[in-house]
């Protein structure tokens, strides 16, 4: 509370702060909110009504936060509702905003597309791990993205139920020329190679942006790694690190092939292929990576005899 310090970044991650010791904490903050840029207030048990504490700072008017971390605070709807809408009061400031896993349900969900369709809400990052999303919410979700997708650069949507659905509607964002992402994780998506070629199709539309890709932990196959390869032969396309491990893969041919013929090596930095059955193909693949700067990941174990998405998701039922 003391007008003469002036902190920026405060870190509170999993310091088991509650509701109760968040009114008090959020009290001081509203009383002197002007210098702070960077709040982390993730893992704690804030539930709404810490949250709704909170709310008190972003929508005053002096409050210039730029970015707000607020991942595992036990939040439902409620309180994703409560943020949001301290946030259309005070939308000019936010950069980053992390809202995972927190269950924000549909109305959370469409709370937090009505501020998104703002446009005076210039948000760049947005992470939205474990949120229980749904095919249903996404299509919300990424309409309010498509109105207004030209600041956007970083979108985490991993862990949640899209489904091949829920990342077709992704993809008309993808392809809108508006669109400059350059980093979009969709691991553990429920999606299958039918979702891959409609994320690479809409990103040949829309290449020249994109520098980190993770699809990781969803059932690709061989044919969307196929959908892939043609894409880096895209000389548009100057992806850095691309992320597939656990995604059933046992041919990695079609992929050698696009990094021997094009010019994605000049650009790639890392490529995970872990936990995937490729064979005596990971050879000839290292032998291609070996003079350039890309790293290599493909050495990790798998269990034995069961595929890798299948073991994955199996040891995630079991947590």
């Amino acid at each position: 509370m003391n007008p003469q310090f002036k902190l920026e970044k405060l870190h509170l991650y999993g310091c088991s702060i509650t509701e109760k010791q968040s009114l008090i904490l959020t009290s001081a903050l509203k009383s002197n909110p002007s210098h702070l840029r960077e709040l982390d207030l993730s893992g704690n048990k804030l539930g709404n009504t810490g949250v709704k504490h909170l709310c008190a700072v972003l929508k005053d008017s002096h409050c210039k936060l730029e970015r707000l971390r607020l991942s595992c605070c036990d939040m439902t709807d409620e309180g994703c509702s409560d943020v949001t809408s301290a946030l259309k009061s005070n939308p000019s400031h936010l950069r980053e905003l992390d809202l995972s896993r927190n269950n924000l349900g549909d109305s959370g969900v469409k709370n937090l597309s009505d501020l998104l369709m703002n446009p005076q809400f210039k948000l760049e990052k947005l992470h939205l791990y474990r949120c229980s999303i749904t095919e249903k919410q996404s299509l919300i979700l990424t309409s309010a993205l498509k109105s207004n997708p030209s600041h956007l650069r970083e979108l985490d949507l991993s862990g949640n139920y899209l489904g091949n659905t829920g990342v077709k509607h992704l993809c008309a964002v993808l392809k809108d020329s508006h669109c400059k992402l350059e980093r979009l994780r969709l691991s553990c998506c429920y999606m299958t190679d039918e979702g891959c070629s409609d994320v690479s199709s809409a990103l040949k539309s829309n290449p020249s942006h994109l520098r980190e890709l993770d699809l990781s932990r969803n059932n690709l196959g061989d044919s969307g790694v196929k959908n892939l390869s043609d894409l880096l032969m895209n000389p548009q396309f100057k992806l850095e690190k691309l992320h597939l491990q656990y995604c059933d893969i046992t041919d990695v041919s079609s992929l050698t092939q696009s990094l021997t013929n094009s010019k994605a090596l000049q650009f790639l930095k890392e490529l995970n292929l872990s936990y995937n059955e490729i064979g005596d193909s990971k050879q000839r693949l290292r032998d291609e990576l070996r003079d350039s700067n890309c790293v290599l990941r493909v050495d990790e174990d798998r269990s034995p005899n069961v595929s890798g998405f299948t073991s994955w998701f199996k040891s995630v039922k079991r947590r």
